[in-house]
């Protein structure tokens, strides 16, 4: 391989790193804007309040400012419905056509309209990025064409994730559109994870096969799957959590914990699976992988991050779910996935064997 391609690998390594890094930024800051109840600081999309610089007084906007914005949520709702109709998703369409809290319009608050902002700003930021990791992808099409082309899949991902976000502040914030905005996230994280896993095994040094037993990946591939399945159980107790907020003006935090079903039960009890499963993960890992490799470093740092999820959920049960823990649960949660699906894709051309246990 010649410097000039080494280099176009190295230097899309880290970009395609970095933007990953700032995606993670994103679901951070996204957290902050739901814990903050700032969903709706800016009720039109991409502009905020009809500006490119959203304003700082509720006198520089029009006395029926609400009115005027719920129109042009309600157009685009109309819009999004005949779409999700054409798509044969009648029943979806119906109910967010016959949804009362679209109606809802928030006043303006100068605090949450900014922290909106910011989050957008953030995004286009996050998208900036990912054209150039397009851009330099295509200096490896002849090196290996999946680069290129599963760069160009995570621009059209983030394009859409954009759309639907426009979606979410059109609808004021339906909970499963919410739910919907951040499992693109996800998808988005792991696209960039696989490009610049594709892009690692183009040099040399790089993917180094070691000898593991296939037990290993297997009960790394079950972490994951309930990992999926605790953070689905995760969005229905916020979506629970939001419904109570909101009957209750987002006042008296102690109780909501009190007002919530079988649901986060399940969501609090299931994480002690997720650490056992965890545990046995990390023992064999820790066993057969090489002191100081790639899979024994970062498997340490999984179990580093599942524990502070799991002190983070204790904290939101016992202590009032407050504000700030809310998008640090949400930022941990979406890290433990990330570094799963990296020592997935680590583990995946390593030389399997079966353990002698005579």
């Amino acid at each position: 391989m010649n410097q000039s391609t080494d280099n176009a690998i190295n230097s899309f390594r880290r970009f395609s790193f970095w933007t990953v890094i700032a995606v993670y930024f994103l679901i951070l800051v996204g957290g902050i804007v739901r814990s903050t109840g700032s969903g709706m600081g800016c009720p039109d999309w991409p502009r905020c309040f009809g500006n490119v610089i959203p304003p700082t007084n509720v006198e520089q906007l029009p006395a029926n400012y609400q009115e005027i914005y719920l129109q042009i949520r309600l157009a685009k709702n109309e819009r999004f419905v005949a779409t999700l109709e054409r798509l044969g998703f009648d029943k979806k369409a119906h109910e967010i056509a016959n949804d009362k809290s679209i109606l809802v319009e928030e006043e303006f608050n100068a605090t949450k309209t900014w922290i909106e902002y910011i989050n957008r700003l953030v995004g286009v930021f996050i998208g900036i990025l990912i054209i150039i990791t397009v851009w330099k992808s295509f200096k490896l099409w002849k090196l290996n064409r999946q680069i290129t082309i599963y760069s160009l899949i995570a621009l059209i991902l983030v394009l859409f994730t954009g759309w639907i976000g426009s979606i979410v502040v059109s609808t004021n914030l339906l909970p499963w559109m919410i739910t919907f905005h951040m499992l693109l996230a996800l998808a988005l994280v792991a696209v960039l994870l696989y490009v610049n896993y594709l892009s690692e095994r183009q040099q040399p040094g790089h993917g180094v096969r070691l000898t593991v037993p296939r037990r290993v990946r297997a009960v790394l591939t079950v972490g994951m799957v309930l990992t999926v399945i605790q953070v689905v159980l995760g969005t229905e107790v916020r979506e629970q959590i939001d419904r109570i907020s909101f009957s209750l003006g987002d006042l008296l935090r102690d109780e909501w914990v009190g007002r919530l079903g079988l649901d986060f039960i399940v969501h609090r009890s299931f994480s002690l699976v997720l650490l056992v499963v965890h545990l046995l993960y990390f023992y064999w890992a820790f066993r057969y992988s090489a002191r100081r490799s790639k899979v024994n470093l970062l498997s340490q740092v999984l179990m580093l991050v599942l524990l502070l999820e799991i002190a983070s959920g204790m904290g939101m049960a016992y202590f009032g779910i407050p504000a700030f823990l809310q998008p640090v649960h949400l930022l941990l949660g979406s890290l433990v996935l990330g570094i799963q699906f990296t020592l997935f894709l680590q583990l995946k051309n390593q030389v399997q064997f079966k353990l002698n246990t005579n």
